[in-house]
């Protein structure tokens, strides 16, 4: 026949496997933040907004991006049927000018992903779709025009071919 103390000893080894268990369970983490807060106020911090106030210095516009304002716009022209793409009910689009500018920036600095999203308020995700995007779009709108291979190298390029 159990004691009493036998009964406490009992209660006490089952609250110490209930505690235990409740221990080793999955500690659910607090999910962490959807975007950045900084990364939310896009309007205010984006590098469009330098660009725009260097429309009225063309030399520095053209430092910024390598090229005169005509140019970016010629170019931004040729491009934006290929990169612009639709808003959705969650958030809208990166327009095909931060696309294009953001692109440019990269290939004239050479800064990395991480660096350009302080000043271009996109994300280093983001860059990693948008800067090969705009340059294949870059590259087939330039190519005809402006990326001619002479005709000894282009027999050259199909005899390496087959």
């Amino acid at each position: 026949m159990a004691t009493i103390e036998d009964d406490d000893a009992l209660a006490l080894i089952g609250i110490a496997v209930i505690l235990k268990k409740k221990r080793t369970k999955t500690v659910i983490k607090k999910r962490k933040k959807w975007c950045k807060h900084w990364l939310l106020k896009k309007k205010t911090y984006s590098h469009v907004n330098l660009l725009n106030e260097l429309k009225f210095e063309p030399e520095d516009f053209k430092n910024y991006l390598r090229m005169d304002e005509n140019t970016y716009i010629k170019l931004l022209a040729m491009v934006t049927p290929m990169i612009t793409r639709k808003d959705t009910i969650m958030r809208n689009s990166i327009s095909a000018h931060e696309r294009l500018s953001v692109t440019l920036r990269f290939l004239a600095t050479g800064r990395s992903y991480e660096d350009l999203k302080f000043s271009s308020i996109i994300s280093p995700q983001a860059f990693g779709k948008i800067i090969p995007e705009t340059c294949e779009a870059l590259y087939k709108v330039l190519r005809k025009g402006y990326l001619k291979v002479s005709k000894s190298n282009f027999l050259l390029l199909i005899a390496l071919i087959y």
